[in-house]
């Protein structure tokens, strides 16, 4: 028989199981219990009931002995009881909590939040608790020692958690001078948000993700390119003979080898003018039968240079530009690789600095450069920092990476379980959804008087900005749209003019856009569309007007295809060889990521069609039970959110939006206004309480 039942009774479902030794027992103890003989048992099973009428002097446990006041509780009044209101009282009528107002912090945050109810119900008891464990030490700052002794000793108290928990280095307070609480709850308007030390970890939701490793990445060859001594001897003799004929001598020559190309540079000799070589182009390039570009002048150099294709291209592998010592210690929000310069330097282009556009001919590599890009920030970034809104129209481009839904993918709730977007009617309502995500975001870099979402992000991180007041850590989100003529042809302006909206506003809130497209007209690639994508890829064209369309030069119509391109940046041009990249591995890739643990859903966009407000008339007279507490929880935290109700107090959405609209009707909160959150008229619980009353 337990202490517990010697002192007060069996409880009726008490069996032989849960005997203990009973060490602290004095000898004068025993001799008075033999002379009273067996106590009169005692059950306790009103777990509703808040108040337990014992005699101290009869309690089996000293102050500061939490473990054993849990377990006598639990014993006596059931393991619900433990959730109530009641609980933490009784822990204080008895001197548990002397001189531990932190501990009694962590109690109150746990029942506030819920965690207790799961931690009595869960089916394995370590996982759950080391989960909270880390969401109280995250959201609240307290000590990880003080918050495992908690956890620990309701644990002890269900009889989970054996040996009994110990709160080391435990000091009394001074009578003279007040212990000061080092935690505060969350819902106290006195609360400071810099008085929390530890910093907030956005990681902790997916703490166990690991990042996609090289091995699931393909080698083709060592990506280093083939250079053939003999072709450079032909090649180098040809160009000096064929310009020699146009009366324009070479005084040197080297050469370049590139992944697909070699650059041929040379020095003129004195006295030959330029437009000898510029008038002369097509006859150089026909005399000489390749596919060249010429460059005269090479800029930031007295030289220029004729571009011939190799004989033996290299594959570029991937693996090969993921695994470069410039991508792995890159301190870029957003890495995009795009592939290797002539001079076989990696091509990292930043997303959050400039949008990007990607034009070209159909078949000439587009994919292959989409899916560097979508593989590098994969790489790169954790679901929680980073979103993928992927519109493709004809399912070829993205299909691969549907299975990273509940980790990478946003969407609009309709859209939820088919995240990739391909309908005209669905990408305008994402654009439009986005649009509004924008707007948020900017409201909220103005509360919290930063430029862009790196110091909002960093803020929210060093526990600047209360999330009481609607501040939240924002991912960066990137829209990439596969095949941007395609709904041109069917939304006229309307489409264009969202991406422009975006592309101008976008980026200081984390919203980034790729752009692609195998028609590269003047009405498709825009003035408005130059003007807000200064930076473009273009890969072969058929015609140098095209090429002027994308990179307001010609060039891009000498390209020799599979993935050769040029990179438009400012004022530079860069010739540059995308990577090949098979489906086998982007599969694979995606396929390790969606086996671990993410979100139950993927990231939900706000809805552009808001259900328009009821014309019904609230009910009063039948108010939900939760009605003074969710009036309360408003007033108090002044965030008129459904989301925040229904969080809180553990509800569905439709039951907590009633309540807003009875907390309306009560005239404390105002009118809903899309997804932000409601206006609070009432500032003090005193006001609150004038209100209620009328209601009572």
């Amino acid at each position: 028989m337990s202490i517990f039942s010697k002192l007060f009774g069996s409880r009726k479902f008490e069996t032989s199981s849960t005997e203990e030794m009973v060490s602290s027992s004095t000898g004068e103890d025993q001799k008075q219990n033999t002379s009273k003989g067996e106590k009169e048992s005692r059950t306790f099973d009103n777990v509703d009931s808040q108040i337990i009428n014992f005699k101290k002097e009869e309690l089996p446990f000293t102050p500061n002995n939490i473990p054993e006041g849990i377990r006598f509780i639990v014993e006596t009044q059931g393991k619900n009881y433990l959730s109530s209101k009641g609980f933490i009282n009784i822990l204080n009528d008895y001197h548990l909590l002397k001189d531990l107002k932190a501990v009694r912090s962590v109690l109150l945050n746990i029942q506030q939040d819920g965690f207790m109810e799961e931690l009595i119900n869960t089916d394995s008891f370590q996982l759950s608790a080391s989960s909270i464990k880390k969401k109280i030490v995250s959201d609240y700052g307290v000590k990880e020692k003080i918050v495992s002794y908690v956890v620990d000793s309701i644990g002890y108290g269900l009889s989970l958690v054996e040996p009994k928990p110990i709160l080391e280095e435990q000091q009394p307070s001074s009578p003279d001078k007040e212990e000061e609480n080092p935690i505060k709850m969350k819902n106290d308007p006195t609360t400071s948000v810099s008085t929390q030390t530890l910093p907030y970890d956005p990681k902790r939701d997916i703490d166990n993700y690991h990042y996609p490793t090289l091995d699931l990445l393909r080698i083709y060859d060592d990506g280093n390119p083939y250079i053939d001594m003999a072709e450079q001897t032909e090649n180098k003799n040809n160009i000096v003979d064929v310009l020699r004929t146009l009366g324009v001598e070479v005084s040197t020559i080297r050469a370049l080898v590139g992944p697909s190309v070699t650059l041929y540079e040379m020095t003129l000799a004195p006295g030959v003018r330029l437009t000898r070589i510029r008038n002369n182009e097509q006859t150089i390039a026909i005399r000489l039968a390749k596919q060249c570009r010429i460059i005269a002048p090479i800029p930031g150099k007295g030289t220029i240079g004729i571009e011939l294709p190799n004989q033996r291209p290299a594959i570029i592998s991937m693996l090969s530009l993921v695994n470069s010592k410039k991508y792995q210690e890159s301190t870029l929000d957003l890495p995009c690789l795009v592939g290797k310069s002539i001079d076989n330097e990696i091509v990292l282009h930043d997303l959050t600095i400039e949008n990007l556009l990607i034009a070209g001919a159909m078949g000439q590599g587009l994919k292959s450069i989409l899916d560097s890009i979508l593989l590098s920030l994969l790489f790169k970034r954790h679901p929680v920092e980073m979103k993928f809104v992927l519109i493709d129209p004809t399912g070829s481009f993205f299909n691969v990476y549907r299975k990273l839904d509940k980790h990478f993918l946003a969407a609009i709730d309709t859209y939820m379980d088919d995240p990739i977007i391909s309908s005209v009617t669905s990408a305008v309502e994402t654009l439009n959804s986005l649009c509004i995500e924008m707007e948020a975001r900017l409201q909220l870099l103005r509360s919290a008087v930063v430029r862009n979402i790196s110091e909002y992000n960093q803020k929210f991180v060093s526990r600047f900005l209360d999330p009481w007041k609607g501040h939240k850590y924002m991912p960066r989100i990137v829209l990439a749209i596969a095949e941007y003529a395609d709904f041109l042809a069917f939304t006229g302006t309307e489409f264009e003019q969202l991406i422009t909206r975006l592309a101008q506003r976008g980026k200081i809130v984390g919203i980034h856009i790729i752009i692609a497209t195998e028609q590269p007209t003047n009405k498709v690639v825009s003035p408005s569309i130059k003007m807000n994508f200064p930076s473009r890829i273009a890969l072969r064209v058929a015609s140098h007007l095209d090429s002027a369309t994308i990179l307001e030069q010609h060039g891009a119509e000498k390209l020799i295809g599979n993935g050769d391109a040029l990179y438009s940046k400012g004022l530079s041009l860069t010739r540059i060889q995308s990577p090949f990249n098979d489906e086998i591995e982007i599969d694979e890739v995606c396929r390790f990521i969606s086996y671990q643990q993410g979100y139950l859903e993927p990231y939900e966009l706000p809805n552009p069609n808001p259900e328009p407000e009821p014309t019904y008339d609230v009910d009063m007279n039948h108010l939900d039970p939760l009605f003074e507490d969710a009036a309360r929880l408003i007033v108090m935290s002044q965030s008129g959110s459904t989301s925040l109700v229904q969080r809180k107090f553990a509800i569905g959405y439709n039951r907590a939006g009633r309540l807003m609209d009875q907390l309306e009707k009560a005239g404390i909160v105002g009118a809903a206004h899309g997804s932000a959150p409601r206006d609070v008229f009432i500032q003090n619980e005193s006001s609150l309480e004038l209100i209620l009353s009328k209601f009572r």
